[in-house]
């Protein structure tokens, strides 16, 4: 594994954020030009990079003074378990330590990850959204 830097921009090209999300089956990698937006209204966006090439990524939406929600957090198939997820939501974590709470959606099988980056599934809550199907 390449020496892995990580960079707090807003700034992507569509290519990079079209290969990151088809990586890991998003969906949302199919609207690049959307993702390039997504990203610039973010309030905050963590990368990993592997020299030129944008493997993770992870953005959070906030009120700037409460809540951070991480709406994104994906790494690229061949560049999981090397510690890159957690790192970004380690800086994550720092940026928004005033914060009363970061929130974020888990995948059933993703929730083991984030239990041990120190989040905890909400007693008697249950996520809830709607998705818009672009053409």
């Amino acid at each position: 594994m390449k020496d892995i830097k990580y960079r707090d921009t807003k700034e992507f090209s569509e290519e990079a954020l079209k290969d990151l999300f088809l990586s890991v089956n998003w969906s949302s990698g199919n609207y690049p030009e959307k993702l390039v937006v997504a990203m610039q209204n973010s309030g905050t966006v963590f990368s990993a990079w592997d020299g030129e090439k944008l493997v993770g990524l992870i953005n959070v939406l906030d009120d700037s003074i409460m809540t951070a929600y991480i709406h994104y957090l994906l790494i690229m198939p061949e560049y999981q378990h090397y510690g890159i997820g957690k790192e970004l939501i380690k800086n994550v974590s720092e940026k928004y330590k005033d914060y009363l709470r970061i929130v974020l959606v888990a995948y059933d099988k993703e929730v083991g990850f984030y239990e041990h980056c120190g989040f905890e599934i909400g007693d008697e809550k249950t996520p809830m959204f709607i998705t818009s199907l672009w053409t």
